[in-house]
């Protein structure tokens, strides 16, 4: 089992779940965040800190694209290890449907 972050992330980008992370397995994209599955250890402590609710354990029934989305992304976007200022208007695209198809960045993020 592995957590992974889903399209809810996108614009949102809030980064408590990277303060609390213990193995440092997140990565930055320009406009969310993903979980590299093979680093993660499966502790959850990253799911309940999420406030737009966007990490799910990938054991929930749908989520094997996901997998394999943070999978890639974790692959080429730089690791991210300190908490920094979410976007402005996150809370405005917090639930906002279909973000992957007219949102996404596959750019990379700052990183640390």
């Amino acid at each position: 089992m592995t957590y992974v972050v889903t399209d809810n992330c996108i614009r949102c980008k809030y980064m408590d779940c990277v303060e609390v992370c213990p193995v440092d397995c997140f990565y930055e994209g320009t406009n969310m965040l993903v979980i590299h599955p093979d680093e993660c250890i499966d502790c959850g402590v990253c799911e309940p800190e999420c406030p737009a609710e966007a990490i799910k354990a990938d054991t929930e029934p749908g989520l094997e694209q996901w997998v394999a989305f943070n999978t890639e992304y974790a692959e080429k976007w730089p690791n991210i290890t300190i908490k920094r200022e979410s976007p402005a208007d996150a809370e405005e695209w917090d639930g906002v449907k279909n973000k992957l198809e007219t949102q996404f960045s596959p750019e990379p993020g700052e990183g640390d």
